[in-house]
């Protein structure tokens, strides 16, 4: 990048001039990069950025190639002015060293270009000027970027001549001057008023850096800016730069006084005009009354006629004390310029305007043309850039214009939250990175990313909104300075878009179905369910419980009417009415994104009424009662307490000419009727189950009094009583768990395993199958539980023992009775129990959550009472788990097989 550094600074220019000037043979055109105009007394040559970059610009004369420095090109007349892009202006005044001067009329230049890449030299490149200038005024006094120049008119008088200020004054006082300090062209010593004298031979004044030299007709001598023998003087309030010098010339004895000021202030920004002010009289200059003849105006060393000056809104004015240029800021003969001190954005113009005066002295009528080409840049101007947000919430897509910029910007990169990502990336990704250029040539930035990419962050600032954040960093580049600066920008858009999820759910003869559909936010929430009567979010094992399946776009639980989470809200005769909640929760801020409450009746026999005497009734926890403990139930008579409870529900079993049951009379029915109610008052309830609500369940049975059926019955006589025939064959024993006690239905083999609660009753019914006969009677001698199929493993656990409950248990063995019904014919070929779920613990860890339950069951001729045969229970010598020995926590058994026994088994039942 050195080239266009480089080049603002200076274009190396090399000169030959040993032998005669050469002209090369062809002549560029005006369309191939290079231009030359010739203005007034200076020449200008203008390069295009391809010919200036990477190129050198050499004056060729003859065989010899002198490197043309700063500040032999401030000597020689010469000034480089580069834009930042190469683009390059040469200014020759055409009084300059190497140039081909005839009769100080026809001036001509030969300059080559020659054209370096990779250090090679490819090709050369050669113009040939010629201008033309006439008349010379008796001084001329032009000002350039690097240098001072004022030429005088030469005579040559018979007698000493003093030239003061370009006039004749003769003096005759001039000491002898020493032949081996006079330069061919005369000058052998000059005296610089600083404003103190200070005298310097020829030599010595070009050594340090002055030009001086004689044309045919007059004397040139040029000054640097900022020498030691220049001076710094305020004119007008506008600072100007002085060189004043006295020349001595062998020749005629003649001795001229020169002087050059040049202005290097004066201008008054504003942000939309450029003032320039320049001394109406310059005095370091005039000695005297002077008359302005001509002003002109123009740029870059071209006059502006007053057509362009209106067109491009120039203005020309002279004061009594200035002369006054104004030109807009952003006029098309400047150009703009971007800079990015501090990493902020700024811009700065440049124009180079020319002011040219011609006066002259009304004491002596010579003319002075003061010319003076004055470069301008404005001061850093902050132009930061706007963030233009277009974007429409709808289309999901923000939409984003950056700007507005110079043509020397380049957007490099942008910063995401995530990733840092170049132009090309970004369109790669589908982000769509344009740049805009327009007419005046500044230019804009346009992006557009999708509202789904992961570098847009999101949030929800209530259930239904989601806003859009894009905060990002544009990474920008002036050029060709390569310097970077950054801009950040943050964009934010909200839409009511979010899809809540969704609950549905049906019901069945036993189960509810719930089933959740995702939102738009898919998981991003907890599911809580009303569980025992309190919320509770649907975990691991609650997920487990219900039988959770989740497809990705929805998940489903599947819960029985008894299980936990359903809530009973009514019970009816033959139904209850229960209730499964669900809740839905953000994660993040706990919004309820959805309620769901859904109730179903259920068939359920509260109360079953046998023709027997006898009466079942079952008792539910309600919602109305939520504290209730349903252990704590009992019937009118406080003896009668349930035969099986639990935290929901309470069994009752009992006589309907017992535990306080009424019986009355109304036409044909006969009615029973007893009383589910909390023991009031009682130490035991107060003390463990406190609660307010009040909780009664009403038993009734009906029976008919009279009731008449009338059946048909013919008989014919036979002539043999019938007799049958002795055989020999196998009895069947089976056992089986019964889905609650009222022993109508049957879980089935399919059914298994089954899954019940800890502490749920599961009741047992042992059938001798296949038989009429009733002198046949089942008689449960042993029963047990294991946790294996085998009916031999342990640990095992003694449910009945000799034909008894065992003691051991907290939960004792209950039997129920059989009676006859349309299904039992045969009442004695039946055994009924029951027992409380439970599962085996060893050092109070659960083994496995299932169980196994055995029986041996003893086929009793009913007309030989003896031992075993007296009945179930008939005589209570039991024992304890306890004092049998033990392999786990649960008792060791290992079942004695006798031809009257029969083996059966059931399982497993899964807690």
């Amino acid at each position: 990048m050195c080239v266009f550094r480089c080049l603002v600074t200076w274009i190396l220019l090399s000169v030959a001039v040993a032998g005669q000037f050469r002209r090369p043979s062809s002549k560029p055109s005006s369309n191939n990069g290079l231009r030359s105009a010739c203005l007034g007394n200076v020449l200008r040559l203008t390069l295009d950025k391809t010919l200036a970059v990477g190129s050198q610009l050499e004056i060729v004369d003859g065989t010899d190639i002198i490197p043309l420095s700063q500040t032999l090109a401030a000597q020689c007349g010469y000034s480089i002015e580069s834009d930042p892009w190469g683009n390059t202006k040469v200014f020759a005044s055409l009084l300059g060293c190497y140039v081909d001067n005839q009769a100080d009329v026809v001036f001509t230049f030969g300059l080559r270009l020659r054209m370096y890449r990779d250090g090679l030299s490819e090709q050369v490149k050669h113009v040939t000027e010629t201008c033309s200038y006439s008349p010379w005024a008796s001084r001329e006094i032009l000002c350039d970027r690097n240098y001072m120049e004022v030429s005088s008119l030469m005579v040559t008088p018979e007698t000493p001549v003093k030239m003061v200020n370009g006039q004749q004054v003769h003096d005759s006082s001039e000491d002898a001057i020493p032949d081996a300090f006079v330069a061919p062209n005369g000058i052998w010593k000059m005296t610089f008023h600083t404003p103190d004298p200070k005298v310097m031979l020829l030599t010595d004044a070009q050594r340090a850096g002055y030009g001086v030299m004689m044309t045919q007709t007059r004397l040139v001598i040029r000054s640097p800016y900022n020498t030691a023998e220049t001076y710094s003087v305020e004119v007008a309030g506008v600072p100007m730069e002085v060189f004043s010098v006295s020349t001595y010339n062998k020749i005629g004895s003649l001795i001229v006084d020169s002087a050059a000021a040049c202005p290097t202030g004066g201008v008054v920004f504003t942000d939309k005009v450029i003032t320039w002010h320049v001394p109406r009289r310059i005095t370091p200059l005039i000695s005297s009354a002077v008359k302005i003849l001509e002003t002109h105006m123009g740029v870059y060393g071209q006059r502006l006629d007053k057509t362009k000056m209106a067109t491009r809104h120039y203005k020309l004015s002279v004061t009594e004390s200035h002369i006054i240029i104004e030109f807009p800021v952003g006029s098309p003969d400047g150009y703009y310029k971007s800079h990015a001190p501090d990493y902020a954005y700024h811009i700065t113009y440049t124009v180079e305007p020319m002011l040219e005066l011609l006066w002259r002295a009304e004491n002596t009528q010579a003319d002075t043309r003061y010319k003076v080409l004055f470069p301008i840049t404005t001061p850093l101007m902050p132009r930061p850039p706007h963030v233009i947000d277009n974007s429409v919430p709808e289309q999901r897509v923000f939409d984003i214009l950056l700007g507005t910029f110079l043509h020397d910007v380049e957007l490099i990169n942008i910063t995401f939250t995530t990733r840092v990502l170049t132009v090309a990336e970004c369109n790669a990704r589908g982000f769509d990175v344009q740049e805009h250029r327009f007419a005046n040539s500044s230019k804009t930035f346009s992006l557009r990313v999708p509202f789904s990419d992961e570098v847009v962050l999101k949030r929800n600032p209530d259930p239904l909104t989601t806003v859009y954040f894009l905060p990002l960093v544009f990474g920008l580049l002036v050029l060709p300075e390569q310097t970077p600066f950054p801009h950040p920008a943050e964009l934010e858009a909200s839409r009511e878009d979010v899809v809540l999820p969704t609950i549905t759910g049906s019901c069945d003869q036993e189960n509810f179905y719930v089933s959740v559909k995702y939102g738009s936010q898919q998981d991003n929430f907890q599911t809580m369910m009303l569980h025992a009567g309190s919320w509770r979010e649907l975990d691991t094992e609650l997920a487990k419980l219900y039988g959770l399946t989740d497809n990705g776009t929805h998940f489903s639980i599947i819960v029985h009417f008894t299980a936990p989470a359903a809530a009973f809200e009514d019970v009816y005769f033959k139904s209850i009415r229960a209730r499964v909640d669900l809740l839905l929760l953000e994660t993040l801020n706990m919004w309820q994104l959805n309620d769901f409450s859904i109730a179903c009746y259920f068939p359920l026999t509260t109360t079953e009424c046998y023709s027997n005497g006898t009466a079942t009734a079952t008792a539910v926890k309600v919602e109305s009662v939520s504290n209730l403990n349903p252990e704590y139930l009992t019937l009118r008579d406080r003896s009668c307490k349930p035969a099986f409870s639990n935290d929901r529900f309470a069994f009752f079993s009992f006589k309907l000419n017992s535990c306080g049951t009424t019986r009355t009379f109304s036409d044909n029915v006969m009615v029973y009727e007893n009383e589910i109610a909390l023991p009031y008052n009682t130490g035991k309830q107060s003390r463990k189950s406190p609660f307010a609500q009040e909780y009664r369940h009403t038993i009734s049975c009906y029976y008919l009094l009279n009731y008449t059926k009338t059946m048909a019955f013919c008989a014919s006589p036979r002539s043999t009583d019938p007799m049958a025939d002795p055989g020999v064959g196998h009895l069947v024993v089976q056992i089986r768990l019964s889905k609650d006690i009222s022993y109508t239905l049957f879980y089935q083999t399919e059914d298994y395993p089954v899954k019940k609660y800890l502490r749920q009753p599961l009741y047992f019914e042992v059938e001798l199958m296949q038989s009429t006969d009733p002198q046949i009677e089942v008689v449960l001698e042993n029963c047990w539980a294991t946790l294996h199929k085998d009916r031999t493993s342990l640990p095992n656990w003694d449910l009945i023992v000799d034909s008894c409950e065992s003691l051991d248990d907290l939960y004792l063995t209950v039997f129920h009775p059989v009676v006859a019904d349309t299904r039992i014919h045969v009442p004695a070929h039946i055994k009924r129990f029951s027992i409380k779920m439970f599962t085996f613990t060893k050092d109070d860890v659960v083994l496995k959550e299932q169980i196994f339950v055995h029986c041996d069951a003893v086929l009793c001729d009913t007309t030989k009472p003896d031992g075993i045969c007296s009945g179930q229970c008939a005589n209570p010598l039991r024992y304890a788990n306890s004092l049998r020995p033990t392999g786990s926590k649960r008792g060791l058994r290992v079942a004695d097989a006798s031809q009257h026994k029969k083996q059966i088994s059931s399982g497993p039942i899964l807690l």
